[in-house]
């Protein structure tokens, strides 16, 4: 594939696993992207928020991201998670992700305002990324101005592609789209809870944890025209998504299980700080991995 071509489809953000002595479980993350490759996944990012990322060391990144990248063996592009709370960390973090072989980066920089924000940009797409993936992530607001972002997707030809984390994330993605006459890559992240009509508006990937072959299976039936198939998939799954998307959190701990249940993570095992899962929580979550289990086995036997 073009290295600077991101890729459609279903970009798979990976949960980081950890044994029971609390180390990286490079077997098991191993084995969750090779699952997601036979399930048809389109790429990887690793690490990001619901990676833990925060709470792993130097050195742990360094393992997932080099874990990964090996599982992946080329097969799909996988981007290294480079966001950070300072812009000194986030060149660092862009600089170590390339220099590890990352197809490309993805990094949030945060808005303040329309110098800042290009100025941060630029420097990071000074780093040399093969695709630059830009996270507008703004859980109040509107983000990044469309204006702004246009004029960097035309002015720097590694920025390639766009994660959208906004409210609200449907009209964003279509304003974006207009802006650049489409060929801005268009992401979604948590507004999986709005696929069907990401996919409506033309949104060409989507960036979710798990549940590999649903996600691309509803990506597949509607790219192939067949909606009402797709969105009848969607809304069976739409129980998960709407305990697992209150917070991100509990997404990190359902995820954890649903893994841990299909035997691909030898623990559901997360780090502290972290919101409690607690006995009602565990109920409800095993309920939704039953859930889960049963509609992937149904895709399976359908072939």
């Amino acid at each position: 594939m073009n290295a600077t071509t991101p890729p459609c489809g279903i970009i798979t953000v990976l949960n980081t696993p950890f044994t029971q002595d609390d180390a990286i479980d490079v077997y098991g993350l191993a084995r969750n992207v090779e699952n997601a490759v036979a399930a048809g996944v389109a790429g990887f990012l690793a690490p990001a928020m619901a990676s833990e990322v925060d709470k792993l060391t130097e050195n742990e990144r360094d393992v997932m991201v080099r874990t990964v990248l090996e599982a992946a063996a080329g097969r799909v592009p996988v981007f290294g998670g480079a966001s950070a709370a300072s812009q000194a960390e986030r060149v660092h973090w862009t600089r170590a992700m390339l220099r590890l072989g990352c197809d490309g980066v993805l990094v949030s920089v945060p808005f303040e305002d329309e110098a800042q924000y290009e100025r941060e940009v630029r420097e990071i797409a000074e780093c040399g990324p093969p695709m630059l993936m830009l996270q507008d992530w703004d859980p109040r607001g509107y983000g990044v101005p469309v204006a702004v972002i246009a004029r960097l997707f035309d002015e720097l030809e590694c920025f390639r592609s766009l994660k959208i984390e906004v409210v609200p994330a449907g009209v964003k993605y279509s304003d974006v789209l207009h802006a650049t006459d489409g060929r801005l890559h268009v992401a979604g992240g948590w507004a999986v809870m709005q696929m069907i009509e990401a996919l409506d508006r033309g949104v060409h990937a989507f960036m979710p944890t798990g549940m590999h072959r649903l996600y691309t299976r509803i990506y597949a039936l509607h790219a192939t025209g067949r909606r009402a198939e797709a969105r009848r998939l969607f809304e069976q799954i739409l129980p998960v998504l709407a305990f697992s998307n209150q917070h991100l959190d509990i997404s990190i701990h359902f995820f954890k299980r649903l893994l841990h249940a299909q035997g691909v993570y030898e623990t559901a095992r997360v780090r502290e700080p972290i919101l409690p899962f607690d006995a009602a929580h565990e109920r409800i979550a095993a309920e939704l991995i039953e859930r889960a289990l049963a509609l992937e086995d149904g895709l399976c036997a359908a072939g």
